[in-house]
């Protein structure tokens, strides 16, 4: 990507959130930052880079009356700032009225209305963060869990960007190699051996090849997942839904089918973010007898059963299987899925309890009312979730990270084809640049315009 032109325009926003706080702030930044800030408010001390300073926040129609407002000022001159540029930050108490006077005087002084994710753009363009590192702060921002927060912080500090710099090197060193035998093939420079240009291509695969395979978690931590509970009536779905949810959330009654539409909710195991989906019983039969209201939630339960990554199919551990629990398993086969034999508080021992011949998926005794075997159906949930696959630095979180990875490692394929079959080094450079071009793009050496401006528009204003 062509080095940005230098940035002229100084711009300012609101940080905080809308509403009333203990707190707002009003961020500038951009070459008028440090004086639009001193007409803004009227500092104690000259403003320091690095240094919070008090100030008056005045009333622009009586500027020798009493101050409406006190406010910290936080300078830091360019490029030692966040976005490599004078920033100033104002922090007054947080009244929308304040805050609101405070920007609309900073844009009349030729401050303009910063776009979401312009400060982080501009870091961005300054070189001062990698593209990988500037969606992580959206995701820090983002964050409903403390590993989602500890993931982001981890890419903040660049570990994506590091895990995959080896690979890159040594594909900029074949590359330079392949370009040096074509450029000086009359000198003393020899012609590199198809069985070096191979060993090589096969050193540089692996390690990509595990960064792609870090997606499958990574996805899972970043967007979490959908787990839909059904079952026949009664059988204790929103008992367990609250036991998971560690609150009332369902009602629950001892009457079949009080559950008539699907309750959601958010839940954090093992720091993955999953929705749980509580859904109507499953009756099968005489739909005529049922109600319009139940027949629509059962309807609803079929959707979300279609549409869970995950599914907990409850059984009533007193009762024999009956058609509809094993429709309802053989709909799961194949799928990630959890039978969970519930109400084991009313069996004697587990032999007495309803068995599956041929499971389709782990079957765990549970008691919703005791609350026996919920950890280890919270632990089931989290493996078949995560797909076995650890948690590690520098992961895969979204599919254009993905997308890089995998035209890399598409290209280095070809590249390897190429090399066997005796193809000319002109060629298989081709797809070797292709390669570096697609890390390139995972950090955005190499990212459009149009992407860049899709990415940091999705992040907040202020940021």
């Amino acid at each position: 990507m062509a080095a940005p032109e230098a940035v002229t325009d100084t711009i300012a926003t609101i940080s905080t959130p809308p509403g009333r706080g203990g707190i707002g702030i009003v961020r500038l930044s951009g070459p008028q930052a440090a004086s639009i800030a001193a007409q803004l408010v009227r500092p104690h001390q000259t403003l320091e880079h690095a240094r919070a300073r008090l100030a008056d926040v005045r009333d622009p129609a009586d500027a020798d009356g009493p101050c409406i407002d006190e406010a910290l000022v936080t300078f830091f001159a360019a490029p030692n700032s966040y976005t490599s540029e004078d920033l100033v930050e104002i922090a007054a108490h947080g009244s929308p009225v304040v805050l609101e006077l405070l920007l609309r005087r900073a844009l009349e002084m030729g401050a303009r209305l910063a776009e979401p994710g312009e400060f982080t753009q501009r870091a961005f363009l300054a070189g001062r963060l990698d593209l990988t590192q500037a969606e992580a702060v959206r995701d820090l921002i983002d964050a409903q869990t403390l590993t989602q927060a500890r993931q982001a912080a981890s890419q903040m500090g660049g570990a994506l960007s590091r895990r995959a710099a080896p690979a890159k090197q040594s594909l900029v060193e074949l590359i330079a190699l392949l370009e040096a035998g074509i450029d000086f093939a009359e000198d003393d420079i020899d012609v590199t051996p198809q069985a070096e240009i191979a060993r090589r291509i096969e050193e540089i695969t692996p390690p990509l090849a595990s960064l792609d395979a870090s997606f499958a978690r990574g996805r899972i931590v970043h967007d979490g997942l959908t787990m839909a509970i059904v079952g026949r009536p009664n059988v204790g779905k929103s008992s367990l839904f609250n036991r998971l949810v560690e609150r009332e959330r369902a009602i629950v009654t001892a009457s079949p089918g009080t559950t008539r539409d699907l309750v959601s909710e958010r839940i954090s195991i093992g720091g993955i973010p999953i929705e749980l989906v509580d859904t109507a019983g499953f009756r099968e039969g005489a739909r005529e007898l049922l109600e319009e209201a139940e027949q629509l939630g059962i309807r609803r339960s079929h959707e979300a059963l279609a549409d869970a990554a995950l599914v907990l199919i409850v059984l009533d551990a007193t009762q024999p299987l009956n058609d509809e629990d094993r429709r309802l398993l053989a709909a799961v086969d194949g799928r990630p899925a959890i039978v969970a034999l519930n109400k084991r508080d009313l069996v004697a021992n587990e032999k007495d309890s309803a068995s599956i011949s041929e499971p389709a998926a782990p079957t765990i005794l549970t008691s919703a009312l005791t609350g026996e075997g919920i950890s280890a159906l919270r632990e089931r949930i989290l493996a078949l979730a995560t797909g076995g696959a650890a948690a590690e630095p520098g992961m895969l979180t979204n599919l254009r990270q993905h997308q890089a990875v995998t035209t890399a490692l598409s290209a280095l394929a070809d590249a390897a084809k190429a090399n066997e079959d005796g193809i000319p080094h002109e060629m298989i450079l081709l797809d070797l640049y292709r390669a570096l071009w697609a890390l390139d793009s995972l950090t955005g050496q190499t990212t459009s315009d149009d992407i860049l401006n899709l990415i940091f528009s999705t992040f907040c204003i202020g940021k």
